[in-house]
């Protein structure tokens, strides 16, 4: 993956080899300790950042890139060589005089990452990839109805297949689910799936003996679109399926929050008056209005177009409602929607856009970008993709 988008690079490598062990540190902390082994993963992931970005990169090239010197340089990437991680490409053609360089990549098709998206009401999708992001594989499996343990189970079997696809040592795993998670991968909240402390990440490490990292859906969606979308760096998405989540992106890094919920909005109450009761226990959830299974059955029980359409731009108000104050609190630049095109392109997007600028000050600043993501339905998986390259690798 780049920052360009996807790329298609040549075929898998045939030989397969164990992936590395090591995690690499993508920053060093203000005010830490800077070990020396510390000070070689950050400058490991310095190299692969570099090189994962560009493409065809000299040690020379590198070394001016990332300011270490050229003895530092060869002895680093003679452990990525080693460790499986670069390759040569070959002799630069070079017209200058003297011995051509020799050009350095990252080795894109060879390991695999697998990346799973939990928040579609009735499926839970997969995909293999190679480092670029381009899927070699897809799964997917029906859980209509599913949720607790039954649940947990149909992730453990779509991984264990989509591993068993793999034809590249996996790099790691990384899972996008609807709810609140916290850092340590453990869902502390899933209403729609009945979940409340699954300790998801640790269940499927030891399942898979893999790296493995569980995140909030909607965050793994904003940082597919801040890489890959074109996203601003203060942008709120909003992604939309069985549930109703947001990442939130501020200065091009993602929001958390105090307990892992920033951009939790599907479970706050839009307005006073009431509404339908929500799979969290409340009644007039912003989920009640938008929540994709909730919307197809007002849509269905809407007795002709405009009856329709009224209800797609009444679920696109409540949208309004909940994110003007965040918008004018925070002076977001771009309100990004990601979901089923056909229902949230049109009616609900307009009417959520003009409730935006109606109730902020967007005479002052035009107000936000309100649009849809171009990623299309692969922009969690994306994003639990990139999860895993800057968790392994230090690259994003």
């Amino acid at each position: 993956m780049t920052q360009q988008g996807t790329r298609q690079g040549p075929g898998l490598a045939s030989q397969r080899t164990a992936p590395p062990t090591r995690r690499f540190a993508s920053v060093v902390r203000a005010g830490s300790r800077v070990t020396p082994e510390r000070a070689r993963s950050h400058n490991r992931a310095l190299v692969l950042q570099e090189l994962y970005r560009s493409e065809g990169l000299s040690r020379a090239d590198l070394a001016r890139a990332v300011g270490l010197t050229r003895v530092t340089i060869s002895d680093l990437v003679a452990d990525l060589i080693a460790d499986g991680l670069v390759i040569e490409l070959g002799l630069r053609s070079d017209v200058r005089p003297g011995k051509p360089a020799t050009l350095l990549d990252i080795n894109r098709t060879g390991f695999a990452v697998v990346a799973l998206d939990l928040s579609y009401d009735n499926l839970f999708r997969g995909v293999v990839t190679d480092l670029d992001g381009t899927v070699q594989h897809r799964d997917q499996t029906d859980v209509t109805g599913v949720t607790g343990d039954d649940a947990v189970a149909a992730v453990a079997a779509l991984l264990d297949r989509l591993v068993a696809r793999a034809a590249a040592p996996v790099l790691g795993v990384g899972v996008g689910s609807p709810g609140i998670v916290d850092d340590a991968g453990t869902v502390l909240s899933a209403p729609n799936l009945g979940w409340a402390d699954v300790p998801l990440q640790a269940l499927l490490a030891e399942r898979t003996d893999l790296p493995v990292v569980v995140a909030n859906d909607a965050n793994a969606a904003a940082l597919a679109e801040r890489t890959f979308g074109g996203g601003q760096e203060d942008a709120v998405l909003i992604r939309v399926g069985r549930g109703v989540g947001s990442g939130l992106v501020i200065g091009g890094l993602l929001v958390r929050g105090a307990h892992s919920a920033a951009g939790e909005l599907g479970h706050v109450v839009v307005g006073t008056d009431g509404g339908d009761v929500c799979a969290c226990g409340k009644s007039g959830c912003l989920e009640t209005w938008l929540a994709i299974p909730r919307l197809q059955a007002r849509l269905e029980a809407a007795p002709d177009a405009e009856a329709r359409r009224a209800a797609l731009a009444a679920a696109g108000e409540r949208l309004g409602i909940s994110l003007a104050p965040v918008v004018g609190a925070l002076n977001l630049g771009e309100v990004v929607l990601s979901g089923p095109l056909d229902l949230l392109d049109g009616s609900l997007l307009e009417s959520a856009a003009e409730t935006i600028r109606s109730r902020t000050m967007a005479d002052a600043f035009g107000g936000p970008a309100v649009r849809m993501t171009t990623l299309g339905r692969d922009i969690v998986v994306l994003g639990a993709a990139v999860m895993v390259l800057t968790g392994q690798l230090g690259v994003f």
